[in-house]
């Protein structure tokens, strides 16, 4: 596996992932209303095309299949993580946060924060992040409950630092 930027060629197949990844949840998690809410199909190409340019997340890839992705915003923000159905539980999201950290540590962003889904929650506890307050969405009339969830993150030691 290796992380790599974004660039616009990948914007067709993270949004496939995207969906893939929210309709593959388990229906005693999210029940297929909440999962169309969330990822609604047909899928927006044109939507995810835009977002990407902006986002520019790093991607995990494994034999030039796109495997996962996360994006970081210039606050901290973890917006989107989401791991291809095929490729969970293997370290992936693993891999890609701790990359996002040490970019993150790079570009002198003191703190992390992420909205986390039910399903996500217990991920991101696991490495180190606190539950700050459940947050109830509404999306297309479908109730969606998040957690806002923060992690403190040291600068990484330049050597002009010692």
């Amino acid at each position: 596996m290796k992380i790599i930027n974004y660039t616009a060629n990948h914007a067709h197949n993270i949004a496939e992932l995207f969906y893939q990844s929210v309709h593959a949840i388990d229906s005693s998690v999210y029940s297929e209303q909440q999962k169309q809410a969330w990822a609604p199909l047909p899928i927006d190409y044109h939507y995810w095309a835009q977002r990407l340019a902006r986002t520019k997340p790093y991607i995990a890839q494994i034999k030039d299949q796109i495997a996962g992705f996360i994006e970081l915003e210039y606050d901290g923000h973890i917006n989107c993580a989401y791991v291809a159905p095929e490729f969970q539980r293997q370290g992936i999201a693993t891999a890609l946060l701790n990359h996002t950290i040490m970019c993150a540590q790079k570009a002198n962003i003191t703190e992390l924060y992420v909205e986390a889904s039910t399903i996500a929650k217990p991920f991101f506890a696991l490495n180190g992040f606190t539950t700050e307050q459940e947050n109830t969405i509404i999306k297309h009339n479908t109730v969606l409950i998040n957690y806002t969830m923060r992690l403190k993150i040291n600068h990484l030691e330049t050597n002009h630092d010692r």
